[in-house]
């Protein structure tokens, strides 16, 4: 494998972790930011993403002398063959993806790239992109290539070394077979495309994992009204394998930095082209209505919610994690308190305020004097809790599980009634 010098522009969930792997597999690597203070902490070797394994290949590339960290991208790309963009391309208005960070730095380094390096656009961007970005870099000897991350957080590093498959993208032949040569080492499937295709697979695919999950959500609803167990459903489906168990598991909405603002993007593209998308419009109204459903569970178990005291377990948008950008248990948060109810929440991640509710560091403080208590967050650890002391801190005894993570058992035993997504109900033992 021939080793190569690499910059990366962006050091967030995808910028580092592609750093840090590409390290790994034996690569010079450069990660850039404009943040001089996160920069100045990830050369000293402190990774504030909670990221398993991330913090581990930071430090060990680093003292291979394999990774480096700068500030500003200039440096960064002097003498780099490929450059990837990681950088954000959040939801702007009318939800199209806001492209101004990668068209910022493409105008920032154009001047001071190697003669015929490549340009890597590793951000979820759409369709004509790679197009757009080699326009603004009007560099004949520099070759766009479009090369979309398939990361989780929370399992991003495992994601990177033990792909599904890698997706290269350009109309230069020659600059798509470059950067897949980055990888080979991997021994991934690797697809070879032009820079279009590559670009909408990223979308395609986070679209149908959301279609996917506001479909088991909605039958969870249909579940409760007809008296089936969505957990019995779904188990059924997932043997078959044209539909597979993943994605297959009814929660309080879904959310984080990916899936909210790729089907909002996606809407926007094809009406773009003219085309009516319906079915990814309704996969977001759908996640909209379940959040809702949330609460409407917490009023009818508990009545009025204006003063009423609401226990919280979990902020981040899922376990594993500490990010909280489109977190649904911050989404059904924010609604519980509109009805003015008094949130008291936990989440053994995240530490800071926020907005509209109380955050504790324990989860039996959280608990104590609720009416009710809402599991939003699915973390290993809460179903370890002393429910017997949950039950004797509470002024309550309901407890709705939004992600049907916990054992009814042990909330029966403790006295308290458990209500789940799509399942019946589960009253205390007589």
């Amino acid at each position: 494998m021939f080793v190569r010098r690499i910059a990366v522009v962006g050091t967030g969930y995808v910028g580092l972790t592609t750093g840090a792997c590409l390290a790994s597999l034996g690569h010079r690597v450069v990660c850039a930011d404009v943040d001089a203070l996160k920069v100045a902490r990830l050369e000293a070797g402190q990774v504030d993403i909670l990221e398993p394994g991330l913090a581990g290949l930071v430090r060990e590339g680093a003292t291979a002398g394999r990774l480096s960290f700068t500030v500003g991208a200039r440096d960064a790309v002097r003498d780099a063959e490929v450059v990837f963009l990681c950088l954000p391309t959040p939801m702007g208005a009318g939800g199209a993806a806001d492209l101004s960070a990668v068209e910022d730095v493409a105008a920032v380094i154009r001047d001071v790239l190697p003669y015929g390096c490549v340009v890597v656009c590793k951000s979820t961007v759409p369709v004509g992109t790679s197009t757009r970005v080699a326009a603004l870099l009007d560099r004949e000897d520099v070759a766009v290539v479009s090369n979309p991350e398939f990361l989780r957080e929370g399992s991003a590093v495992r994601d990177f070394l033990h792909p599904d498959r890698i997706v290269v993208g350009s109309d230069s032949p020659q600059a798509a077979e470059r950067v897949a040569a980055l990888f080979a080492k991997l021994g991934a499937p690797t697809v070879l495309m032009d820079a279009a295709s590559a670009e909408m697979v990223k979308y395609a695919a986070n679209c149908f994992l959301a279609m996917k999950l506001s479909y088991v959500n909605a039958v969870a609803e249909l579940c409760e009204l007809v008296g089936a167990d969505v957990t019995a459903v779904t188990d059924g489906m997932g043997y078959d394998k044209r539909i597979g168990g993943s994605f297959l598991k009814p929660g309080p909405g879904w959310g984080g930095s990916c899936l909210p603002k790729d089907t909002h993007a996606m809407v926007r593209i094809a009406e773009g082209v003219g085309v009516d998308f319906t079915l990814v419009q309704a996969t977001i109204d759908t996640n909209v209505r379940q959040r809702q459903r949330v609460v409407d569970k917490l009023r009818a178990a508990v009545g009025p919610l204006a003063g009423t005291r609401i226990g919280v377990l979990g902020l981040a948008f899922k376990a594993g994690t500490n990010d909280l950008r489109d977190s649904p248990a911050l989404a059904v948060a924010e609604l519980l308190a509109f009805e003015g109810a008094e949130l008291v929440a936990y989440d053994p991640e995240i530490d800071r305020p926020l907005v509209g509710m109380t955050v504790v560091d324990d989860p039996y403080v959280a608990v104590s004097g609720a009416a009710a208590v809402v599991l939003l967050t699915e973390w290993p650890q809460f179903r370890t809790l002393d429910w017997t002391r949950v039950a004797s801190v509470m002024s309550g005894t309901t407890v709705l599980d939004t992600r049907n993570h916990l054992d009814p058992d042990a909330l029966r035993r403790a006295g308290l009634t458990l209500r789940g997504v799509g399942r019946p109900v589960e009253v205390p033992f007589s």
